[in-house]
């Protein structure tokens, strides 16, 4: 019995999503989700920085020149044609990079003033501009645990209308196991697997695991959070399970035609592969 929690990003956003899984099947009644994901936390550190003044420029719009040993020269480069999409996947390429490298799940509930005087950590952009990043190291990842913040982001404010609907991840876990039977709490809350690009992100399965053990439901008699000690494998967790599931002699099964498709919609999939 294991309790897995997938952060997945979809095309055109992200979400987390918390999925029990009893003798190999999901138990789609306690499935959980939320639109925060990884994409959403990189369009937060996107706009603290532009709030900040720091601009990231996309790879394809400059060029680097030597003009002597050791010193290089940003030349802007001309592409007319390029799409508004098109710019912004470019710079959320590059500030995910910023937040992998940089960021960590802070051990406690972000608190604006301890940070204050956080030390500041460089990061060399593409176009060599040298910026620092300080407190949003770990403002940005205590969103997964605390959504609302992210309305304190200068940019996120439309973001206000849906938070208070949106749980942390904590009380997303709990609740979807307090959707399952009796039974088996004890040993869901034993086996939490994160899987998924963010479940890269450093200090999140302690920080979890910490959270989970000061609020576990009574039924809970251990908290263990686990993830696979390969970076890869936690980031491409969903296609090495999607290989897995096409392999196997039952996935014919799963099949659905085009006419299905075009009556039913891609929901259809939960009922063909529950």
């Amino acid at each position: 019995m294991s309790l897995r929690i997938t952060v997945k990003p979809f095309s055109g956003g992200g979400s987390t999503t918390v999925a029990p899984v009893h003798d190999g099947y999901v138990l789609q009644k306690a499935v959980s989700s939320s639109p925060i994901g990884g994409e959403f936390l990189t369009d937060c550190l996107m706009k603290s920085l532009e709030s900040k003044g720091i601009v990231i420029k996309p790879r394809y719009s400059f060029k680097r020149k030597e003009i002597q040993p050791g010193v290089f020269q940003t030349v802007d480069v001309d592409f007319p044609h390029t799409t508004e999409s098109y710019k912004l996947y470019s710079q959320r390429v590059i500030a995910s990079d910023i937040k992998e490298c940089v960021c960590r799940a802070p051990d406690t509930p972000y608190d604006e003033s301890a940070y204050s005087n956080i030390p500041m950590t460089p990061y060399e952009l593409p176009d060599g501009q040298t910026i620092e990043i300080g407190a949003d190291r770990f403002k940005i990842p205590d969103i997964l645990f605390n959504p609302p913040l992210a309305q304190t982001i200068p940019g996120m404010d439309n973001f206000a209308e849906i938070s208070p609907s949106i749980r942390g991840l904590p009380q997303m876990v709990i609740e979807s196991i307090n959707r399952c039977d009796v039974d088996i709490r004890k040993e869901l809350f034993g086996s939490i697997l994160l899987a998924g690009g963010t479940a890269s992100m450093q200090q999140l399965k302690e920080r979890l695991e910490k959270d989970l053990l000061e609020v576990e439901s009574p039924q809970a008699a251990r908290v263990k959070v686990l993830a696979s000690g390969n970076a890869t494998e936690r980031r491409f967790s969903v296609w090495i399970g999607g290989s897995i599931l096409a392999s196997l002699g039952s996935f014919q099964q799963m099949w659905f035609s085009k006419s299905e498709y075009e009556e039913h919609g891609a929901s259809y999939i939960q009922r063909k592969c529950p």
